[in-house]
Parts: C-alpha cells; sequence; structure tokens
C-alpha cells in the first residue's frame, strides 16, 4: 500500500498532508488509520475524544505526536497499540484489520507486532534485566535458550551488559528505560510506541534515550512518539499535531 498520507478537513492540514505524501512515496505503509473516531459513554453523557482522524504510518517513520491536553494523544495511542478499539473508522495494523478484532486477538497482535515504551519504564521488579527483557519472548512461546540469547544481545546492545542479573531498583532511571526500550525491541515489532519516553528523566539520561532513538530510526525501525515536548518532537522527522480530536498539521521535516 502507497497512498499518501491523509489530511484533515481544514486547508493547512490538508497542505501539510501533501507535503507529507511528497515525501513519502513509495514507502511502505505499516499502519494506517481511516477516519477514526472515539467516543466514550460516561453515564447519559457521550464525550466524543477523536473526531474522524486518518494517518497513513511508514515504515522506517520516526513520527512525534503532539498537541495541548485532551487532544485524543493518548486515546489515539492506544488504539495504535490495540490497547482500545474506535467507536467507527478501520485501524490497519500491517495487512491485519483490527478494528473489529475480539479481546484475544487484539492481545495476540500487540505481543507479536508491537513494542511499547512507557514514561513510568512498567518493568516488573522482582525480576532481573534480562529477564524483564525476555517477558515478551516468553508469551510467544520463543524457547528459553534462545529467548535469552536475544535478551542479553539486546542488553548488550543498549549499553546493560554489566547489569544482566540487576533488578530495577538497583538501576538508575536512564537504566531502566534502557531495559525497557530493549524489551521493546525483543519481538522484532513492526512498530515501536512510546509514551512520554523521556518524561521521568533528568536532561542527562533523556539525552542518552533520545540518541538511542536516533540509532533505532537509523537502523530503519517505526517509532511513534507521543510527547508534550517540542525539544523531543525536534528530533523526529514527521510531527503530527492533534487539536480537538483531528488532525491539525502533519509535516515530515527531513526524508
Amino acid at each position: 500500500m502507497t497512498s499518501p498520507v491523509a489530511s484533515t478537513s481544514n486547508t493547512s492540514s490538508a497542505s501539510a498532508g501533501a507535503r507529507a505524501s511528497v515525501a513519502a512515496l513509495n514507502r511502505e505503509v505499516v499502519a494506517r488509520v481511516q477516519d477514526i473516531r472515539k467516543t466514550y459513554q460516561m453515564g447519559a453523557l457521550s464525550v466524543q475524544v477523536l473526531h474522524g482522524i486518518s494517518i497513513d504510518f511508514f515504515r522506517g517513520d520516526y513520527i512525534s505526536i503532539m498537541g495541548p491536553s485532551g487532544c485524543g494523544k493518548s486515546t489515539l495511542m492506544n488504539i495504535l497499540g490495540c490497547l482500545d478499539q474506535p467507536t467507527s473508522g478501520k485501524y490497519f495494523l500491517g495487512d491485519e484489520d483490527t478494528s473489529k478484532m475480539a479481546d484475544n486477538e487484539l492481545s495476540s497482535i500487540r505481543g507479536a507486532r508491537l513494542g511499547f515504551i512507557f514514561q513510568s519504564y512498567n518493568l516488573i521488579q522482582q525480576l532481573t534485566v534480562v529477564e524483564n527483557i525476555e517477558l515478551p519472548l516468553f508469551y510467544q512461546g520463543v524457547p528459553e535458550e534462545e529467548s535469552r540469547r536475544i535478551a542479553i544481545d539486546l542488553a548488550t546492545r543498549v549499553g546493560l551488559d554489566t547489569r544482566l542479573d540487576h533488578k530495577p531498583y538497583e538501576l538508575s532511571g536512564g537504566q531502566q528505560q534502557r531495559v525497557a526500550i530493549a524489551r521493546a525491541l525483543s519481538n522484532d515489532p513492526l512498530i515501536i510506541l512510546a509514551d512520554e519516553p523521556t518524561g521521568n528523566l533528568d536532561s542527562k539520561s533523556g539525552a542518552e534515550i533520545l540518541n538511542l532513538f536516533d540509532e533505532l530510526h537509523q537502523q530503519g525501525k517505526t517509532l511513534i512518539m507521543v510527547t508534550h515536548s517540542d525539544e523531543l518532537a525536534e528530533r523526529s522527522e514527521r510531527s503530527i499535531r492533534l487539536r480537538d480530536g483531528l488532525v491539525e498539521s502533519d509535516e515530515r521535516r527531513r526524508t
């Protein structure tokens, strides 16, 4: 699939989408949302959070999703991560339409095709660095010897080869986030989703994590990052800004 990045109804979004589509010609679409709408029922009150979003995500994209609080960033990220489903519209992950999948199917596709990096790391405190990295492989049924080899290789790749047997509480925040990145890579995901990945880190640790993201991007990984930080967004090659549940702009800084 090679259709261009979809634009929104306003003129500025259309021109931004056109610029992005020119840069993205002939690139493989790894995920696509089509007219996604999301409404939450709160008692007798219906709250519509997403109002019809259409975006194509291309292989190798490094994307930041930005916007003010309440604009729909987290809701969109939950749908992209198969943690929630749209009220209407379609979400294709690879060539699979996830919109009507049952919970067990969504769980399976999350484990096989997505990697998650959270602001709060979400590591299991009782497990070592290697065991935390191995966890997604365990749920995929990968043999123990192979999963251990993959986990050690990834820990080394993110600079934790001397911390393999440490527990999360024995690590700094930056080191814990490195474990989370290695864990996200363990299943060789189609897309890596990051939610404010440097939000709990000091400036030095945050810069180190962003350098790792740059390396992953250079290696051809597809990264989608939700952030409030303009500084973080400037590191990405493509920036999507939401407002009031719609795409306000979609701009590609470089190719």
